[in-house]
C-alpha cells in the first residue's frame, strides 16, 4: 500500500508529486502529463499567464519555467507571452526532472477501503494507498449552455474539446462566451480563413491591460503591485494569500468567486480580434436545434441565424457531482459548500479523510488563484504537509467523520 496515489498529471498533479517525492512518501502517479495542454488546446495558444507566474513547483524551486526556457536557448521575459507548446513540454521537462515515473493509465474508479483507498486502472489493475490527492484539472467540469446540450458533437462542442482547428477551415463557426477562450478561439479561426462570430451576454468586451514593466519606481509598484493573477492589491491577495483567503466568510467567497477575474481577453488577442472577427454582444442563446447544414441559435431579443458549427467556450463548473470517477458512496459522502463542489479543509483535505484534493475544484475554498498555474505552488507545499499529518494522526483513513469547523471552515458552509 502506497502513502500517496496522485491521480491527474497537469501542472497541479506533477506539483505535489514532486514535494510528495521530495518528503520521502511512496508514491504512484497516474495520468498523461500535461495531457489538457498537449491534446485540447490548439497550436498558435498562448499563456495568459506571465512566464513567471506560470512555473510549476518543486520544493527547491530550480524547475522553473525560466530555467526550462533556458535549455531551448529562449528567454523567457515579463510581458512576452509563452506558447502553449513550449509551456507543455516545460511541464514534460519538468516530469522527468521531479517525479518518480508516471504511469499514463487512466484510472477510472477510486472507492474507499478499510486503511486507505483503491483505485482501479482502465485496464484493470488495482492499487491501494493510504491518502489520495485529486488533481483532475478541468475536464471534467466542462460546462456548455442548457440550450445547446441535447445537440450532436458534430454540431457543437467546447473549446477546451480541440487539439486543432484545422475541420474549421472555411466553414461557418459561432463561438459563445467573451473570455479569453472564446476570444483567442476567434481569432485563430479568422486567421485560418473561418467565417467566425463571437456571442457574448455581455453589453462589451472585457480586455486585459498591457502589464507594466517589471522595474519600475517603487511608488508605482506600492500602489499595484505585481502578482501571479495580475496587478493590484487584491489580486495581490487572491494570489500570495490564498490560507487568508479561505478564513474569509463564506458570503464574502462566494461574491469574489462570481466576480473577481472575470472573462477578459489577454492585450495580446485584442487587434486579432478587432477588425477580423465578427462580435455581437448582448447576445445570449434561448435554444437552438439541428437543421440541414448545422444549427439554428435562437437569440433572447435578437433575429435567430444558423451557423455550421458552435463553439462554448463557457468554462468550468467543478462541482462534486462531476468527480465521476469516485464511487457513488465515496463521492455522496462529501461535504460541499454552496456551489457545489466539495468543501476542503486547510490542507486541501475533503471531508473524508485521506482524501485531498487540488485545482480548479478547491477554488470556492482558497480563491481565484486555484484556478490557474500560480495556485499549484501553494497547493503543492499545503497538500503534501496535509498528507503527512493525516498519515500521523490516528484517525481511521477512509473514515466519515462529523464536520469538523477547524477542517472544513465555518460549519454554516458545509452542506450534505
Amino acid at each position: 500500500m502506497y502513502d500517496l496515489l496522485v491521480v491527474g498529471a497537469g501542472p497541479y498533479g506533477l506539483s505535489v508529486a514532486a514535494h510528495a517525492a521530495a518528503a520521502g512518501l511512496t508514491l504512484r502517479v497516474f495520468g498523461r502529463p500535461m495531457a489538457s495542454w498537449r491534446d485540447n488546446m490548439p497550436g498558435g495558444m498562448f499563456l495568459k499567464s506571465e512566464p513567471w507566474a506560470s512555473n510549476l513547483s518543486d520544493p527547491e524551486g530550480r524547475l522553473r519555467l525560466d530555467a526550462y526556457c533556458a535549455t531551448r536557448g529562449v528567454t523567457a521575459r515579463h510581458g512576452e507571452p509563452i506558447p502553449v507548446e513550449m509551456f507543455a513540454d516545460y511541464g514534460l521537462w519538468f516530469a522527468r526532472h521531479a517525479v518518480p515515473a508516471v504511469d499514463e493509465r487512466t484510472v477510472t474508479r477510486i472507492a474507499a477501503r478499510p486503511g486507505g483507498f483503491e483505485a482501479v486502472t482502465a485496464d484493470g489493475e488495482t492499487v491501494r494507498a493510504r491518502t489520495v490527492a485529486l488533481a483532475v484539472g478541468v475536464m471534467p467540469f466542462v460546462e456548455i449552455p442548457a440550450p445547446l446540450r441535447g445537440l450532436s458533437p458534430a454540431l457543437v462542442s467546447h473549446s477546451s474539446h480541440h487539439g486543432d482547428l484545422d475541420r474549421f477551415r472555411g466553414r461557418d463557426v459561432t463561438v459563445i462566451g467573451g473570455g479569453q477562450a472564446a476570444l483567442e478561439t476567434a481569432a485563430l479561426l479568422a486567421e485560418q480563413g473561418s467565417r467566425v462570430r463571437v456571442l457574448a451576454r455581455a453589453e462589451r468586451l472585457h480586455w486585459n491591460d498591457v502589464p507594466p514593466a517589471w522595474e519600475r519606481p517603487w511608488w508605482q509598484s506600492a500602489r499595484t503591485p505585481h502578482s501571479g493573477l495580475g496587478c493590484g492589491w487584491r489580486n495581490w491577495f487572491y494570489a500570495e494569500r490564498p490560507g487568508l483567503y479561505r478564513l474569509l466568510p463564506e458570503p464574502t467567497r462566494a461574491r469574489i468567486a462570481g466576480t473577481a477575474l472575470g472573462p477578459a481577453g489577454a492585450w495580446w488577442v485584442r487587434d486579432r480580434v478587432e477588425g477580423s472577427v465578427e462580435v455581437r454582444l448582448d447576445h445570449e442563446v434561448t435554444a437552438a436545434r439541428a437543421v440541414s447544414g448545422g444549427v439554428r441559435l435562437e437569440m433572447a431579443g435578437a433575429e435567430s441565424f444558423e451557423t455550421e458549427h458552435v463553439i462554448a467556450a463557457t468554462g468550468f463548473r467543478a462541482t462534486r457531482d462531476r468527480l465521476t470517477l469516485l464511487s457513488g458512496e465515496l463521492r455522496g459522502s462529501l461535504a460541499t459548500v454552496p456551489d457545489g463542489s466539495p468543501a476542503v479543509g486547510r490542507d486541501f483535505e475533503s471531508s473524508r479523510p485521506g482524501l485531498f484534493l487540488a485545482g480548479l475544484v478547491t477554488a470556492a475554498g482558497f480563491g481565484p488563484a486555484m484556478r490557474f498555474v500560480y495556485g499549484a505552488a501553494f497547493t503543492a507545499g499545503t497538500l503534501v504537509r496535509g498528507v503527512r499529518r493525516r498519515l500521523h494522526t490516528g484517525v481511521p483513513v477512509g473514515a466519515i467523520p462529523a464536520p469538523a469547523p477547524d477542517r472544513l471552515g465555518a460549519a454554516q458552509t458545509v452542506r450534505h
